[in-house]
Order: structure tokens, then sequence, then C-alpha cells
């Protein structure tokens, strides 16, 4: 038996899991390549998934042989065989288990992003892996999954030499293997495609996991009003772009779809957002209220936080980029901003001033007055800052090759800031 890849293997684990259908079920995923079987297992089951971070304890000059695992909540299980036949003492212990511990709380922080563990007490807990070679770390993961009180402990794999399995028959309540062959070889053997899983991988999909997304049509809370989006994110998405649109424009404008298009084929997830309701939409007022556009924007700057976990940039396009940047004065965890065809002059000059987001100004050639307002606006920004024109390109940026050369630009932006933290403090303005 061969498996295409991780999730193929995940899916074929669940059907033979079936019986747990219906039961409160924790899948608990080993890092790094647990994570994608785990994923998939949970997600047929319909149970809940967390990552099962464990680190083994060594003895310290034979350290594959394991005297004991711990794990999180401050979880340690010690083999008092090994102990005493290898003669492992209580200082030699205390050292090898503050390394140990101190790894083990940096991944749960990467992995979980702060979210407190799932807790496996009174349930039934199924620990997955992608396949077993020696099974150590799997059976301290059972062991110490056992320790937190879980009721009963289900190890669960695509693939294992059955000599492991035999040895994790006594560390966990029930084993699930597909197959087992007589001749192992490794892991991998077994997988038509077998990559890498990285820190990022893991972290993802459990934030999907604990944060299911909505995709296409939603309607995002902006204080007393709901306001209609359309929302994309890639598999694996970095970050998310929300897009403000200007003055008579909303989320199905064909030149912010085709941007966005663009960045989601980069891997980017995009919410094109429409900042008023259909009501407020002919009241000219709301249309210019730049503070009200703000407002809305960084509501929905949080929504998606709270909804994905991801960084938050911004894409607006003429009062929109007024808005943006409005809303990145007061926003500090904004990633980075960029404008088309915008009008940051309607910005304040004080809003300006306390912009901390990498931001791009992208103007026209022929759009003369435009190009001339956004570097009177430039001269406020005391951020990393750029004006991009694109030559032979209107207001509308209708001329050939004019919108591409912005989604260009747009994604070459985004790319480049998205991967670094927020900006702690802006650089002095120069005059």
């Amino acid at each position: 038996m061969r498996f295409q890849d991780r999730a193929d293997a995940g899916r074929r684990l669940a059907r033979r899991l079936e019986h747990l259908r219906g039961q409160d079920v924790l899948v608990l995923g080993l890092p790094r390549g647990g994570v994608p079987v785990a994923h998939e297992v949970a997600r047929e089951l319909g149970a809940a998934l967390d990552v099962l971070v464990v680190r083994k304890l060594g003895v310290p000059w034979q350290p594959e042989l394991a005297f004991g695992a711990v794990g999180d909540d401050g979880v340690r299980v010690l083999n008092d065989d090994v102990l005493l036949q290898a003669g492992v003492g209580l200082d030699a212990q205390r050292t090898v288990e503050r390394a140990e511990r101190a790894e083990l709380e940096r991944r749960s922080r990467l992995y979980r992003r702060d979210r407190p563990p799932v807790p496996p007490t009174g349930r039934t807990v199924v620990v997955v892996d992608d396949g077993l070679a020696t099974g150590a770390t799997a059976e301290a993961a059972c062991r110490v999954v056992h320790d937190q009180g879980a009721d009963r402990v289900v190890l669960a794999v695509p693939v294992g030499p059955e000599r492991t399995l035999r040895r994790l028959r006594q560390s966990a309540d029930e084993v699930v293997c597909l197959h087992s062959p007589r001749f192992f070889g490794s892991v991998g053997a077994w997988y038509d495609a077998f990559p890498q899983v990285d820190d990022r991988e893991v972290a993802d999909l459990l934030r999907r996991a604990t944060h299911p997304v909505p995709d296409g049509d939603v309607d995002v809370p902006a204080g007393r009003v709901r306001l209609a989006a359309r929302f994309t994110l890639p598999d694996h998405a970095p970050a998310v772009v929300a897009f403000a649109h200007g003055s008579g424009s909303g989320r199905h404008s064909p030149r912010n779809r085709y941007v966005a298009d663009v960045l989601n084929r980069a891997g980017l997830g995009t919410l094109l957002l429409d900042l008023l309701t259909e009501d407020e939409e002919h009241d000219r007022h709301k249309v210019f209220d730049i503070v009200l556009l703000a407002r809305r924007l960084g509501a929905a700057a949080l929504w998606l936080r709270r909804t994905t976990g991801l960084p938050v940039a911004y894409f607006g396009a003429s009062t929109g980029a007024a808005a943006a940047l409005e809303a990145a004065a007061e926003d500090f965890d904004i990633r980075a901003v960029v404008s088309r065809g915008g009008r940051p002059d309607l910005a304040t000059p004080a809003a300006l001033d306390r912009v901390r987001a990498p931001t791009l100004l992208i103007v026209g050639s022929l759009d003369t007055r435009v190009l001339s307002l956004n570097r009177l606006a430039a001269d406020w920004l005391r951020c990393d800052h750029r004006i991009a024109v694109v030559p032979g390109a209107g207001h509308l940026f209708e001329e050939p090759g004019t919108l591409s050369a912005v989604a260009g630009l747009a994604r070459e932006w985004f790319t480049a800031h998205l991967a670094l933290p927020p900006t702690a403090t802006p650089p002095r303005r120069t005059a």
C-alpha cells in the first residue's frame, strides 16, 4: 500500500477510524509531519484538532535512549527502569529536562500563536503521525496524553513496522495502522510525495482548524452595520489584504477584482469590502467621510485578525486610499499599504505623520493633478514609502497594460513587506 501524500493518508486513516465518529474525540498531530495527516482525520471525523508537542528526555551519553518525556502544562513522564539501568542522576535529569522544556515551549508558542492547548481530560484522544520508525516519539506522546487524563488513547498511523507496533500496543489503548510491511525501510518510501513540513504549515493547519474561515460573500461587522464583502483565502496564505474602494466603487469593481486575483495567485488572501451600506452609498457626505470610512476599515482589519489569525494590509483606491492611511495611522499592526490612483491628500497631515506601515503610492503619469497631490501627501509620510508612476496611465488605469503594471507593483510591495514584523518606530522625516 502506498499513499499519494499526507492528505491522502489522513483521509484513508479517517475511514479506519469511522467507529469513533460522534464520540468526544480530540485528534492530536505530532509535529511536524503528523499534523497534515491529523488535519484530514479531524476534518473527516468532525473532531477537534490540536498539536501534541512532546520532547523525549534522552540519557545524556546516549540521547536516543529515552528515560522519559515532557509535555504541555508541566507534564513529565519518567521511565524508572531506564533511569535505574542507565544510572541517570537527578542533576543530569534536570539539565536535560530544562533544555527540552524550553524547546517544547518555543514550539508550542510558534504553532498555537498563544492559543491554549485543547484539554484531553476525559476524552478519546487520537494521536496521529505520518508513520513510525522506532516509535519513540509516539510512545512518549501516548504516555503524556494518558498522564493528562485522557479517557482512551488511540494511536493512528498510515504505516509502520510490526515490531514497533507490537511495543506501542502497551502504551495505547488501541493502535490503528493501515500498512505494516515486512521490509519497512523509511516512512517516506511509502509516499509518492513526502515534502518536508515547515513550522508555518503546522501553524496554518491549526489556525484553519480552530478558526474556520468563510470563503466567498461575507458580512463584516462594523459597529452598528454589517458590510458586504468578498473574501478569498488561499491555502497557507501568509496575510490578508483588505481593499478600500473609492467613491462610487465597491466590491464588484472590475479593476480591484483584477488586482485581487493577482494577489490571490501570489498566495495572499483578499477582502473586497464595501465601506458603505446600499442606503448610505447615495449620501455624498458619507462617501467623502474619511474618518467614517477609516473606522469601518479598522473594524474589518480586527475581524480579519480574529477570523484568520493572519497579518493584515490595506489596498486603497481614490478616497479609499485616504481611509486606508487614516486607519493605518491608528493601527500599528497594519503591515503595508498600497494606493492605486488614490487621494492620500484627503487624509489629515497628522494621520499621515503617524503611519508606520510601508506605503506605496501608485499613480498614472497622465493623471497629473492626482500625481501632484500624492507628492504633497508623501511629504508628510515618515514611514518607508515610494511613489510609483505608471507610464501612459490615466486615473482609472484603463490604458492597455497599465492595470497589469499596478497589480504587479502591488504584489511585489506586499510580498516584500508582509513577511516582516510590524515597524516599531517610524524613521524621522527629513526635509
